[in-house]
């Protein structure tokens, strides 16, 4: 019986190894890239007469995102050419031209990345195809960097062009013509070579074009360009600092924002004069205030029943009318919120914020006590239309109760608060980090100090307007941070950009080097030499 039961068990185990199927290992991961094995004209054609190339690969390549990473220069309308296959895999590539190229000029074809083997996606990188309609192919090279006028590293896929000499006008031939030679700087590059150029006198442009048209949009686009002709042949490095432009003022749309508030859209600087040209009584009132977020005034009103209302806006020079038909819209009602809530960090303070316009506030009918119900003496400021601000000596380890009785805050339209009520806490000193700069080298002052995260947002700023030796940054959440050294160098408050056409370079950036690591009850202190 035994052996029977262990003869049966033995068969059985067999038959299961037996119906085991293995997974086979496999090699090692392919890593290499494809290989070009030839290509048809060959590189470096010339008298290129030809109307379609096709290049061999020694495996299954695929074209990835070839719009973005394909590189021709000089430029062509895609209307010019086509590029085959795109939608399944190949072992070519073909180049039809739909169109008759220049006369004696080189061509090249810079794929980037997007050339890929169609199994593992390995990319075979910068692949590029020249030939000229010429006798010869065009050697000369220029070469440079891109960095941005304001941000620690530069933008991906910048475009650098290279335009013929216009005798007439060379600073607006980026406005409206294509480049004679173009390249990019790619994905996290921020090198750049144009080769295969010609001798002679260009104009040399940097842009994030954002249309990809290869013309320069001051709306959307950022630039910077040498207001010098560049002749090559030429050995300089030319390094390129990017900047976006302050958007040119323009009058808007109007549109109705409210029961009785209408919008007014603008661009550019928003120094604009609204002016009410309908006759209206004496118990009509009306307040300007600027949306936070957008470009937008908005007119508020009250005291007037109308079908429409007559506009005239100024802004330096410029004037529009504006006749607006008032629609059925739903009126804005008081809303009002805190910020913060919860926790009030130590080197915070506390905002009141409204909806709607403030007309006025009684600091009698808002109260502030600790976690021992004694009353904090502080003071209210009316920030703007829409803010108020608590200032009060913010102490570490502590509990915070606000209230507003009714009536505190009374908005535009005479409607009040209801009770509120905030409760808030703060943290210990232990909890936060401190950041002690020494600043070397500053070229002049005012300078703006800026603690930035590692998303380039601003955590903390401070205007100096003479040189203090050190500058301290007290009560930093624990963070890593960058620092930033913005100089006014014209003393108006604020940086200021660059203008192409006025030939204007935005104001210096210092940016210091390393990542610092600022640490829970910890004095960080650093020397920043301004170079």
């Amino acid at each position: 019986m035994l052996k029977r039961l262990f003869l049966i068990f033995l068969i059985c185990a067999v038959f299961v190894q037996c119906a085991r199927r293995g997974s086979p290992t496999g090699g090692p991961k392919d890593e290499t890239p494809p290989e070009v094995l030839r290509a048809e004209p060959s590189q470096k054609t010339t008298a290129f007469k030809e109307d379609k190339v096709r290049i061999y690969f020694d495996e299954y390549i695929k074209l990835n995102k070839l719009r973005e990473q394909l590189v021709i220069s000089p430029p062509l309308d895609q209307s010019a050419y086509i590029i085959s296959p795109q939608s399944v895999a190949a072992k070519y590539i073909e180049i039809e031209f739909l169109d008759t190229l220049a006369p004696n000029t080189t061509y090249t074809f810079n794929f980037g990345e997007s050339i890929v083997d169609n199994n593992e996606g390995n990319p075979l990188s910068f692949f590029s195809y020249v030939f000229s309609t010429g006798e010869t192919i065009d050697s000369l090279q220029l070469r440079g960097s891109i960095s941005d006028a304001i941000a620690r590293t530069a933008e991906s896929f910048v475009s650098v062009m290279l335009y013929a000499v216009d005798s007439i006008n060379n600073d607006s031939v980026i406005f409206k013509n294509k480049p004679l030679y173009y390249t990019n700087t790619l994905d996290s590059l921020t090198d750049f070579t144009l080769p295969n150029l010609k001798a002679g006198n260009y104009v040399l442009a940097a842009l994030k074009d954002v249309s990809k048209n290869y013309v320069f949009d001051p709306s959307v686009d950022k630039i910077d360009a040498p207001h010098t002709i560049i002749t090559l042949p030429n050995d300089s490095l030319f390094n390129l600092s990017l900047f976006q432009e302050e958007p040119s003022f323009a009058f808007g749309r109007a549109y109705q924002a409210g029961k009785n508030r209408i919008g007014f859209g603008y661009t550019g600087n928003s120094d604009i004069e609204i002016i009410l040209d309908t006759e209206v009584s004496d118990s009509f009132t009306s307040v300007v205030t600027h949306d936070q977020k957008t470009d937008t005034l908005y007119y508020w009103f009250n005291g007037i029943e109308t079908d429409s209302l007559l506009f005239t806006l100024r802004h330096d020079t410029l004037t529009k009318a504006y006749s607006y038909r008032t629609r059925k819209a739903t009126a804005d009602s008081l809303t009002i919120t805190f910020d913060p809530k919860g926790t009030l960090q130590l080197a915070d303070t506390f905002k009141i914020r409204t909806n709607t316009p403030i007309r006025r506030f009684f600091q009698d009918s808002i109260s502030l006590l600790d976690k021992d119900s004694l009353a904090v003496p502080f003071t209210i400021v009316q920030k703007n239309k829409h803010e108020l601000v608590m200032q009060f000596d913010v102490f570490p380890s502590e509990k915070y109760d606000v209230t507003f009785l009714p009536g505190a805050i009374t908005d535009f339209f005479g409607v009040t608060n209801d009770t509120l009520a905030a409760k808030l806490a703060t943290k210990s000193r232990v909890d936060y980090g401190n950041l002690s700069l020494r600043l070397a080298n500053v070229p002049s002052f005012p300078i703006f100090i800026d603690i930035i995260d590692q998303k380039e947002e601003v955590v903390r700023s401070m205007y100096v307007t003479e040189f203090r030796g050190t500058y301290r940054f007290a009560y930093l959440l624990p963070n890593k941070y960058y620092v930033r050294v913005r100089i006014d160098e014209n003393g108006n408050g604020k940086w200021d950009t660059g203008n192409y056409l006025n030939k204007q370079k935005p104001e210096a950036v210092y940016h210091f080097p390393t990542l610092l690591d600022v640490r829970a009850n910890w004095e960080l202190q650093e020397q920043f030499i301004l170079e």
